[in-house]
């Protein structure tokens, strides 16, 4: 098999990236110290929100805000099919029961009408996760109007959608629809902190919640202690002391992290307009051809566009999903399937999910497939990949 040239995404990193961590191994602390406060602030910042929490990855992002929204056992927690599992494993992570709402079939985001029917036959809904998927908002003031009929929080799963923005206007992070959201820095996202996370908010009290959940549950900021015969020395505080009040984990991310991620949120907007260009060639490519559907593309003006779907009408084609990728990967094309629908999985039908419950996200999936697409991908190197799914798709 070829080895693979042009994967279907990249993080990039220069030299300036380098040298900020560099200068934390030479000179900082290299965890927990002021980097990780310097990168929740830029973030807050940047996309309008009060308060932001840096932890350890996206998946613990959402944990953590389950957990601080109050969210447990027996409590019912909506997201779309069409994600990562991560964005329903918080709600198990927490003991309660994820539950799924169709998808759009042009946006492949949560259909808001789709999320009241669910909301409907459920009754009862204590959170409702939207995922931005391939970086394109949701509708979220339908899903708010939703969300407020049935007394439910609304985490944002924004992790491929740092930089976009909401068509009313504003960033997406900046929770005015939501009591927080989360971001994720993996590599292949639009900044890479090589793993990392965020969670917004401008509620206070959160934010005081995420702080202890990130680091063991221990006190933190200028929260009271509880054992007052073991905290304070003729009614000063001892200087060791610490109290864990709550249980948490360690979510921690570290100086070295934050160094890069810095750094990288310094180039965004050179990444965002790239990763747009990028998707309006591929349209303008692709626009068209039999075989194939080019989904999102209302979305061009607000999305971060973390990634480009095809759909592809396999059938008609004549050649099956792994001949084609397998064909592209020969000419140095390598492509992804984003994603397997959440309820396909075994252990979500072990929970009773079952095939044919979400029609459109599963029609979704049958045509799938993600093309190269981040800021490095060169002119020729687009034209290689627009060559070759022209060819391979004829």
């Amino acid at each position: 098999m070829t080895i693979q040239k042009i994967p279907y995404g990249r993080h990039f990193i220069d030299e300036a990236d380098v040298a900020a961590v560099v200068d934390v191994l030479r000179h900082g602390a290299i965890t927990q110290g002021p980097k990780i406060a310097e990168f929740e602030k830029a973030v807050a910042e940047y996309v309008g929100a009060k308060y932001a929490v840096a932890v350890s990855n996206g998946t613990a992002a959402l944990h953590l805000a389950c957990l601080a929204a109050g969210i447990g056992p027996g409590d019912n927690v909506v997201t779309t099919p069409n994600t990562f599992v991560a964005s329903a494993n918080c709600a198990l992570y927490v003991g309660a029961n994820p539950q799924f709402a169709d998808i759009d079939a042009q946006t492949l985001n949560m259909d808001p009408a789709a999320l009241q029917d669910k909301c409907r036959k459920l009754g009862k809904v204590k959170a409702i996760i939207p995922v931005h998927f391939g970086g394109v908002p949701c509708d979220m003031p339908a899903i708010k109007q939703v969300a407020d009929q049935y007394g439910a929080i609304i985490i944002e799963d924004a992790s491929h959608a740092l930089g976009a923005s909401y068509p009313q206007g504003g960033k997406v992070g900046n929770c005015a629809y939501a009591q927080m959201t989360v971001f994720s820095f993996h590599p292949v996202k639009i900044i890479a902190a090589g793993e990392g996370g965020m969670i917004t908010t401008n509620d206070a009290e959160l934010y005081r919640k995420l702080l202890k959940l990130r680091s063991h549950g221990i006190n933190k900021l200028d929260d009271g202690f509880l054992n007052n015969d073991l905290a304070l020395d003729n009614g000063e505080a001892n200087p060791w002391y610490y109290e864990m009040q709550d249980i948490g984990y360690n979510y921690r991310i570290t100086d070295i992290q934050s160094a890069l991620a810095l750094s990288q949120l310094g180039k965004l907007k050179q990444f965002l307009a790239r990763r747009l260009e990028v998707a309006l060639n591929y349209d303008q490519a692709f626009k068209g051809m039999e075989f194939l559907t080019l989904p999102q593309q209302a979305g061009r003006p607000y999305s971060a566009h973390h990634l480009y779907v095809l759909r592809i009408d396999f059938a008609k084609l004549g050649k099956s999903r792994r001949v084609v990728m397998n064909e592209l990967l020969a000419a140095g094309v390598g492509t992804q399937v984003h994603y397997i629908p959440v309820h396909l999985h075994p252990y979500y039908q072990k929970l009773g999910h079952k095939p044919g419950d979400y029609p459109v996200a599963e029609s979704y999936y049958r045509e799938a497939l993600s093309i190269p697409q981040f800021f490095g991908l060169t002119a020729s190197d687009q034209a290689l990949v627009i060559n070759k799914v022209t060819e391979v798709c004829a």
